[in-house]
């Protein structure tokens, strides 16, 4: 099931990628805006959703995109420049540009400014780990399908990821659909093969990660959970839905994100974690918040019934909720 839409889907998140390391490698400072609540967007994020949003509409029109950005900022005279840059890497991938003529970038930015639909829609984040971008290190091209408020299609397109024992310096795309199981594409040699998340206890062997901001969860507490768990390593910090990629390829064992105390009514973006938490489970791995509660997608944009994250093997799951619950 659902071929067309994977097919699509991979090719959509495989043009991103490619743009978007392009850009990353040329990027300069004053290639971001900063948004109203102080969060960076960057000519990639902006470019990538207008691929994607323009591939996926074409293709599938009656299905309504919730993306993270808009056009709104970019509109604005001062970042003119910013606009100018965008159309300039779009006209170096003819192809695409094709598909995006001058007066249509925007709108196909704003494609992706929909509102969950309670029947099918896709949620796309176009730089999943937008700070990890402009550090040059770890960033996500996340799409997911969802439907009747379930996760059916996830791809994670990770541009940057390097996996000990795979060849290739080109990055990974992880992809999902429900009761398929769990694939992974290496892209420089184009391999596609079946991955799964670990079956070992050994918790000399365990792998533990987590976010790279500070601001995105209670790092010491999650430290401390670590160091309950009699996990030796320290955990690993990385941007974006990289993490998930890493958990379901089995080279880690725990995704923790704990709210920060700062903010301890935060709620997490359905398109920060869409397309990973099907790519988890469908490797035989175990998502919830950190109460043990399955992530609830039809809710609208914001998993509102929900608290922080857990992505872990079958294994491990209940023995870091009871730890959780003890801290």
């Amino acid at each position: 099931m659902y071929e067309e839409e994977l097919k699509i889907g991979l090719e959509a998140v495989d043009k991103a990628m490619r743009i978007s390391r392009k850009i990353q490698k040329e990027l300069t400072a004053g290639d971001k805006i900063d948004k109203s609540d102080k969060s960076p967007v960057t000519i990639a994020d902006f470019t990538s959703q207008a691929v994607i949003c323009s591939i996926l509409n074409n293709e599938f029109p009656d299905i309504p995109i919730v993306g993270e950005e808009e056009s709104t900022d970019l509109k604005k005279p001062e970042n003119s420049g910013v606009f100018i840059k965008i159309e300039n890497f779009l006209k170096n991938e003819k192809n695409l540009y094709d598909r995006l003529y001058k007066n249509d970038i925007l709108e196909s930015i704003d494609l992706g400014c929909a509102e969950p639909n309670p029947n099918i829609f896709w949620t796309l984040d176009p730089i999943d780990g937008t700070k990890g971008f402009l550090r040059g290190e770890q960033y996500a091209v996340a799409l997911a399908l969802i439907k009747n408020g379930e996760v059916i299609l996830g791809i994670s397109g990770c541009p940057n990821l390097s996996i000990e024992k795979e060849p290739g310096n080109e990055g990974f795309i992880f992809f999902s659909v429900k009761g398929e199981g769990s694939s992974q594409i290496n892209c420089q040699t184009q391999e596609s093969k079946k991955i799964v998340v670990t079956d070992h206890m050994d918790k000399n062997k365990m792998r533990f990660v987590q976010s790279y901001e500070s601001g995105h969860g209670n790092l010491e507490l999650q430290t401390d959970i670590a160091k309950k768990l009699k996990i030796s390593e320290p955990p690993v910090q990385l941007d974006s839905q990289v993490k998930y990629g890493i958990v379901a390829s089995g080279n880690a064992e725990i995704y923790l994100r704990i709210p920060n105390p700062k903010s301890p009514d935060y709620k997490e973006k359905i398109w920060d974690h869409a397309a990973g938490s099907i790519i988890v489970e469908e490797a035989g791995g175990i998502v919830s918040d950190i109460n043990g509660k399955s992530l609830d997608f039809s809710l609208g944009s914001t998993l509102s019934g929900n608290t922080g994250i857990l992505a872990t093997t079958s294994g491990l799951h209940k023995e870091i909720l009871d730890i959780i619950s003890n801290s």
